[in-house]
């Protein structure tokens, strides 16, 4: 049987290959544009914002942790990049809102089928995080939270039209470099974290982005082998951090 640790290590694997086959093909493509082997004026349809969220989402299909993450990417991709290869007798963005609207209401009689990935919108005051890595998926809801004193290791968060907003300062970061995934689609991330962590963000940002708020940082009696790093994605989204 395998653990969740091997588990977690070929769905990362997979996600690489499948990354590196993708940045492979752009490549193949980008060279036969420049060579005259394909027509110049098509290239506008493929090196776009839409195919670039296509591609973001078929990366996390091969993930059992991310594959709706990637299924919404698809969606929202493919919903505004098949005007620019049809001719639409109406206002074929138009319908955009309207039919999230409805998918929305799909989703609320629906909600009970979609167990964990499907949270009602909730507050909490306090939570006790024994491991020291957190998981959390809000879609159409939304989290506030303070975690109890614990060792901070990192974890993984994904908010798809919602939010969360965690305080990490009763927490002390763990030794080494801790890693936070983030995923946003239309949802943001707050965190507050104690002013003396050492942060890089990593993050990429389509249309959204993440960005470090902190008005005062101290660094100086931190030992430097206490890191975090959040990397992940914003599409139409995005997160800050902030200290009290």
């Amino acid at each position: 049987m395998e653990t969740t640790k091997s588990v977690c290590y070929k769905d990362k694997r997979m996600k690489k290959i499948v990354f590196g086959l993708l940045v492979i093909l752009a490549g193949t493509l980008l060279l036969a544009f420049n060579t005259g082997n394909l027509s110049y004026e098509y290239k506008h349809f493929i090196f776009n914002w839409q195919v670039l969220l296509i591609a973001i989402g078929i990366t996390n299909l091969f993930s059992k942790d991310s594959w709706l993450t990637g299924v919404v990417l698809i969606g929202v991709g493919t919903f505004f990049w098949i005007p620019m290869l049809y001719i639409f007798p109406y206002n074929f963005r138009g319908m955009f809102w309207p039919a999230l609207l409805i998918l929305f209401g799909i989703l609320v009689i629906l909600k009970k089928g979609f167990g964990p990935h499907f949270r009602h919108h909730h507050f909490r005051k306090d939570f006790s995080l024994d491991s020291g890595y957190i998981e959390e998926t809000n879609i159409f809801s939304g989290t506030k939270q303070r975690i109890s004193p614990v060792v901070f290791t990192g974890g993984k968060i994904t908010n798809i039209f919602g939010g969360s907003e965690i305080d990490l300062t009763r927490t002390t970061l763990g030794e080494g470099n801790n890693v936070l995934e983030v995923f946003c689609a239309f949802g943001g991330i707050s965190l507050i974290v104690p002013s003396d962590w050492e942060v890089h963000i990593e993050v990429t940002s389509v249309l959204g982005g993440f960005v470090d708020k902190r008005t005062y940082t101290n660094t100086t009696s931190n030992d430097s082998v206490r890191k975090l790093f959040i990397k992940g994605s914003a599409v139409f989204g995005g997160g800050d951090l902030k200290s009290l």
